[in-house]
C-alpha cells in the first residue's frame, strides 16, 4: 500500500492505513498528500459526528500503536512494527537514563520524564498537577512534553473524555501520556536497540520511499530529521 491508495471513511479504514503504511501524520505537512487530513472523506471531517478526532483513542488501543507529536511538531501515528526503529533513531541509541548520565538531557525534561515513567499512564491534567505546571508554578510543560515525544521517549497512549453528571462524555479528549516501554512492553523493549540508530534511520528512509512514490529522498530525510 502507498499513501495514494487510502481513503478514510471508517475507523477500520484508518486502522488499516496505520498498519499498512506504518507512519501516518494527522495533519497536512511538508510532504504533500502524507496525512489523514488530505485523505479523509469530507463527510467525516469536523462534522460533529464520529470521525478521526473521536477515533484517536480507540485506534491507539486497538492497534497498540504510538501516537504523538513526532514530525514537525505535529501529531502522527506510528505502528508497533515501526516505532522501535523510530525511537532507536530519535534516541540515538540511548535509553533515557543513559542519555541523562551523559549530560544530554535538560533538567526539566528529566523531572517530567520521571513523573510520566513513575505514574504511567497519566492524564495531562493530572501530570500538570503532579509537576505544578500551572500559573505561578513550573513553566515549559508544552515545550518539554513535545521534545520528549519527538525524541521517542514519551507517547500518547489514549484520549479520555470528561463525563457530565449524567455520565455523558463531553469536550475534547484529554491526552493520556505513557512511555513506549510501559505501553508496548516487550514488543518494544526487545526490538528498540537491536540495530544501530543509523541502520534504523536507513530502514525508515527506504520504507518512506516505498509508501510515498515520487517524493524526493532529500525531502523525506528533512522530514524525518
Amino acid at each position: 500500500m502507498t499513501i495514494n491508495d487510502i481513503c478514510i471513511k471508517t475507523i477500520e479504514d484508518l486502522e488499516n492505513a496505520v498498519t499498512e503504511l506504518g507512519f501516518l501524520p494527522f495533519f497536512e505537512n511538508s510532504l504533500p498528500g502524507f496525512s489523514i487530513e488530505e485523505h479523509v472523506h469530507p463527510d467525516i471531517w469536523f462534522t460533529g459526528g464520529d470521525g478521526p478526532w473521536e477515533w484517536k483513542g480507540p485506534v491507539i488501543n486497538e492497534l497498540g500503536c504510538a501516537y504523538g507529536k513526532f514530525f514537525e511538531k505535529k501529531a502522527a501515528y506510528i505502528s508497533p512494527e515501526w516505532f522501535p526503529d523510530f525511537a532507536n533513531y530519535r534516541r540515538d541509541g540511548y535509553d533515557f537514563d543513559a542519555r541523562f548520565d551523559d549530560g544530554l538531557v535538560f533538567h526539566g525534561d528529566k523531572v517530567l520524564y520521571d513523573l510520566i515513567d513513575n505514574n504511567a499512564p497519566v492524564l495531562s491534567k493530572h501530570l500538570k498537577q503532579l509537576g505544578n505546571y500551572r500559573k505561578g508554578g513550573n513553566k515549559g510543560f508544552d515545550t518539554m512534553i513535545n521534545r520528549l515525544q519527538a525524541q521517542g521517549y514519551v507517547i500518547i497512549s489514549d484520549f479520555r473524555y470528561m463525563l457530565d453528571k449524567n455520565g455523558n462524555e463531553y469536550g475534547w479528549g484529554v491526552a493520556e501520556y505513557s512511555t513506549p516501554e510501559h505501553f508496548m512492553g516487550k514488543s518494544f523493549t526487545e526490538k528498540v536497540y537491536r540495530v544501530t540508530p543509523e541502520e534504523s534511520f536507513d530502514r525508515i528512509v527506504m520504507h518512506f520511499m516505498k509508501i510515498l512514490p515520487g517524493v524526493d529522498k532529500n525531502n523525506i530525510i528533512r522530514f524525518l530529521k
